[in-house]
């Protein structure tokens, strides 16, 4: 999988945003990104921080532009940029404030066209990450939401699964029906779910996923009621009815969606039951859940979570990852 981006990523080089230069971490995905020539890289920090700490730890970062918020030339054009952006929602001191932190602004130089693509989360949380993203990049035209998927990829086992896509697990936490001011539904929950699908959809060529989309639900064609059940047929209906020549169908239990036997039992003349790859969850607790158990449980290295619906590839780590994660992550921004 990761041969076939780098390709990608060498065709069409793009700058890479980190929002936490000093960790080292980063510095060490950084150092063998530039070694490797596969992007350009900007290192968000305190520029002699940046390069002392890396000259200690042994990584050579002297083909990576270190830029300081409290420094930057262009700090005042990018104050103006983000006043205008919020639309009167923030002062310009506020926006200032926000931009000395390495998040605001390296989203900031992904908006101005300074960077490419961002990814940043070895100190932040999810939602310091998404949150500047949501409020500056925006979603893209048509999009309604945010969304992610993790790609899961190992070694063994039958060649259809050893790449596998799965969302959202990290973003929304359940789905609701927007309602205006008079009570009028806008945009309903089945309609939101099916927008994730669709996301999921779309990305999964990019890691050489030829998609089967399951929609995940504990009821398979009917046979159970309550709980997201309803959700989960409302979405299938809509995405089905976007995109007929679609390979999507559902709602559908796990077993039904990866085994053959299991799948045509359950759920017979569906061209997807017991052969998806492509998996979308319900709501947040049963997507995180399941990918973990995967992870840990099913032998897959686990990648993400991958932003969807945003005008830019703006990407989330995980607090606990390590410098290979960082860089294969950066691969995966970067080919987005």
């Amino acid at each position: 999988m990761f041969d076939k981006l780098i390709a990608k990523v060498k065709e069409n080089p793009k700058t890479i945003v980190f929002t936490e230069g000093v960790d080292a971490r980063i510095q060490e995905a950084a150092s063998k990104l530039l070694a490797e020539k596969l992007m350009g890289v900007i290192l968000v920090g305190v520029v002699d921080e940046v390069k002392k700490t890396a000259a200690e730890r042994g990584f050579d970062i002297s083909g990576a532009q270190i830029l300081d918020p409290a420094t930057y030339e262009g700090m005042d054009e990018m104050v103006d940029a983000m006043v205008a952006l919020r639309k009167g929602k923030m002062s310009p001191e506020d926006c200032h404030a926000n931009l000395l932190k390495g998040n605001y602004f390296g989203t900031m130089l992904v908006k101005m066209g300074k960077a490419d693509c961002l990814l940043g989360g070895a100190t932040y949380s999810t939602a310091d990450t998404v949150r500047p993203a949501l409020q500056l990049v925006k979603t893209k035209p048509g999009a309604h939401l945010v969304s992610s998927c993790f790609i899961l990829n190992r070694e063994d086992g039958p060649e259809e699964l050893r790449t596998i896509a799965m969302g959202d697990c990290a973003i929304n936490i359940d789905y609701q029906d927007n309602v205006d001011k008079e009570g009028n539904v806008t945009f309903t929950a089945g309609e939101k779910l099916a927008e994730v699908a669709e996301e999921i959809y779309k990305v999964a060529p990019v890691f050489g996923i030829d998609p089967k989309l399951a929609m995940l639900s504990f009821s398979t064609k009917g046979s159970g009621k309550g709980g997201t059940v309803a959700l989960s047929q409302a979405a299938i209906k809509v995405l089905k009815e976007k995109h007929p020549d679609w390979n999507a169908d559902g709602e559908m239990q796990f077993d039904a969606a990866v085994s053959p036997v299991v799948g045509q039992l359950k759920f017979p003349g569906s061209k997807v039951a017991g052969y998806a790859n492509t998996f979308v969850f319900p709501c947040i607790e049963a997507g995180n859940i399941g990918y973990k158990i995967a992870q840990r449980l099913g032998g897959y290295a686990a990648y993400g979570p991958i932003s969807l619906g945003l005008n830019a590839p703006i990407n989330d780590l995980s607090r606990g990852c390590d410098a290979n994660e960082v860089y294969k992550m950066s691969i995966i921004t970067a080919a987005l």
